[in-house]
């Protein structure tokens, strides 16, 4: 009797997984949702000659309280004057497992204006983010193109991640065709909504497949693009990443936590994160 409970419980097991595989299997992600706050617009591009203009540049800010200020607004970006790209690294957890963590790349113009794009998962009113959850189809994906005051701060500041801001190594002209590849994309999901994966569709294997469509094979298959909180080392090892010495002396002198803390309030943030790190 109780081998045949445990093969009627076995057999239900199976039935069960069954059904919510085919369940993620039929489910079509949409834009329609009852979306948070912050991931409530999708950005919206228009490129001519030289110059981009984003609608929907997220700028939200921290009040006193702690709760989100709500802002967006448009920009238009003089891409002549693209000269510097950045890797946001932010570690959910230091210590002798670093690998969950958030990626991004922001954007450098000649002028010192800065603007970054988060490949996220995004949110649903009342949800919060899950590993697992991240597997099933749980999310669609978002790029959010925003501000550092509103992306990179709020991380470094306001969070207990430690961030790390990367200088890479790349020609303007490739920096370019980058940012201009990620706007589309950003743009492109709101009539082609896609899921998030937390393995294989999440924010590092957006930003690899970005630079791989502008540079072919330049980034190969590795578990540090799944476990992101390794990808610095990932890009030390390719020659991506701007400076000389060890991987434990960069991540020092690109840790950003301490001085954007410091410059949180000024008009000049960006500038001042990046002022002792070179």
């Amino acid at each position: 009797m109780r081998r045949k409970n445990l093969l009627v419980a076995a057999g239900v097991l199976v039935c069960l997984f069954l059904l919510s595989s085919l369940a993620v299997a039929l489910k079509e992600p949409r834009d329609d949702r009852n979306w948070k706050p912050e991931h409530s617009r999708v950005p919206v591009v228009t490129l001519t000659n030289d110059m981009a203009t984003v609608q929907n540049v997220r700028n939200f800010r921290v009040a006193p309280d702690g709760s989100d200020l709500p802002a967006f607004d448009t920009r238009t970006f003089d891409l002549s004057r693209l000269e510097s790209l950045w890797y946001v690294l932010a570690i959910f957890h230091e210590g002798d497992f670093r690998g969950p963590a958030h990626s991004m790349f922001s954007f450098g113009f000649s002028d010192s204006s800065f603007v970054a794009i988060s490949v996220e998962a995004r949110k649903e009113v009342g949800e919060g983010y899950s590993i697992w959850q991240g597997l099933l189809n749980k999310y669609e994906m978002i790029y959010v193109v925003g501000d550092e005051k509103d992306l990179v701060l709020t991380r470094a500041a306001y969070r207990a991640d430690n961030v790390y801001l990367y200088p890479v190594a790349a020609t303007p002209e490739k920096i370019r065709e980058l940012f201009v590849e990620m706007l589309q994309e950003a743009a492109e999901l709101k009539t082609h909504p896609e899921f998030y994966n937390t393995l294989t569709n999440n924010c590092t294997t957006r930003l690899r497949d970005h630079v791989n469509q502008v540079e072919p094979g330049l980034i190969p298959m590795s578990w540090k693009v799944q476990l992101p909180g390794y990808s610095d080392q990932l890009i030390q090892d390719l020659g991506l990443l701007e400076g000389k010495g060890s991987l434990i002396e960069a991540r020092h002198r690109y840790w950003i936590n301490d001085r954007a803390r410091r410059d949180a309030s000024d008009p000049d943030f960006s500038r001042l994160i990046r002022s002792d790190a070179r």
